[in-house]
């Protein structure tokens, strides 16, 4: 690890006072309120939340606006992704000694980003809270580096049981993982707390990706750095979930960015091999009468179905804040 990344990793922010909290936001009207709401009694440290709107056509930017917790919003003007509202939002936190990445649609317990910053500092650069839905179930929110030979256990095994297996299978499924802290390789983006050392080292997340990947990108660079991710279940934040499962556009992006993560990584014939697994896996899928994996299938064999995964970019205007006074 290069000097300045072993710096970095050294540096002491046991000592967090000031929270800065991220949520991006694109037509979340339905499900806003009552994420701004539960920020309210989240922590009792300094907090200060900047909502980016990425080019909303619902009441997202009105109902950030008027709630009391938000300090800034900024209306992006285009649907850039989430990882340049994240990037956006992360511009105007600088003072903050760490930052809250938060989807609209999570709900944040009491005290929970407390815990996130009590285990935060020196070369714990990440923590992440328990998942759980809305019937209060825990989710599996922990994820492995991804490998050739977990995307085949994936593949071969299913998720569920492939989990169980260190070894085999990328997501963690063994529920015993989800009772105590511990270290993890990657997590999900729904919501998770970053400290300024490691966001100084890490740098910006990456834009390219637009939607998913994004935060699996960020935590694999974040141990590069030199910089530990840890899971901290006393933190509990309520995620209602997406619609990635039921949707052939957003499945395929998803799938796709997974691809292209291990090819960046790992080089070409490594992500070849990679890409072929995974394909073969949304294949049985789709053997099986799922249709998002058809569409996946389709994505990762055609490269024109690939580039209209992602909506083209507008031309780029300036950030319009609306200060609150």
């Amino acid at each position: 690890m290069p000097d300045s990344r072993r710096r970095h990793a050294g540096r002491d922010d046991s000592s967090i006072t000031s929270i800065g909290v991220v949520v991006v936001t694109h037509c979340s009207a339905p499900v806003l309120t009552a994420c701004l709401d539960s920020l309210q009694t989240a922590s009792r440290r300094s907090l200060r939340c900047v909502v980016v709107d990425n080019d909303s056509d619902d009441d997202s930017v009105a109902i950030a606006s008027d709630h009391p917790v938000v300090d800034d919003v900024v209306a992006t003007g285009v649907n850039a992704g989430y990882a340049a509202g994240v990037n956006r939002g992360i511009e105007h936190l600088a003072d903050a000694d760490a930052v809250v990445v938060l989807n609209p649609d999570c709900r944040v317990a009491p005290g929970a980003l407390d815990h996130l910053a009590d285990r935060l500092g020196g070369t714990v650069g990440v923590t992440v809270p328990r998942l759980v839905t809305t019937e209060g179930a825990t989710s599996w929110s922990l994820y492995r580096r991804p490998t050739i030979r977990r995307a085949l256990g994936d593949a071969v095994l299913g998720t569920r049981r492939a989990g169980r297996r260190p070894s085999w299978g990328e997501q963690e499924t063994r529920p015993e993982s989800y009772l105590a802290s511990h270290p993890v390789d990657w997590a999900s983006g729904a919501a998770l707390m970053i400290s300024r050392a490691c966001l100084e080292a890490t740098g910006a997340w990456d834009e390219s990706y637009f939607l998913y990947s994004e935060e699996t990108d960020f935590c694999l660079r974040t141990g590069d750095a030199g910089f530990r991710i840890v899971y901290v279940p006393e933190a509990v934040v309520t995620h209602i979930g997406g619609d990635s499962p039921h949707s052939d556009r957003l499945w395929s992006l998803l799938v796709v960015n997974k691809v292209r993560l291990y090819r960046r990584r790992h080089g070409r014939v490594a992500g070849a091999v990679y890409g072929v697994v995974v394909t073969a896996n949304e294949a049985l899928r789709a053997l099986s009468g799922r249709r998002p994996s058809r569409a996946a299938v389709a994505a990762l064999l055609w490269p024109p179905r690939r580039r209209r995964l992602r909506p083209p970019r507008p031309p780029t205007t300036p950030d319009r804040p609306h200060r609150r006074t």
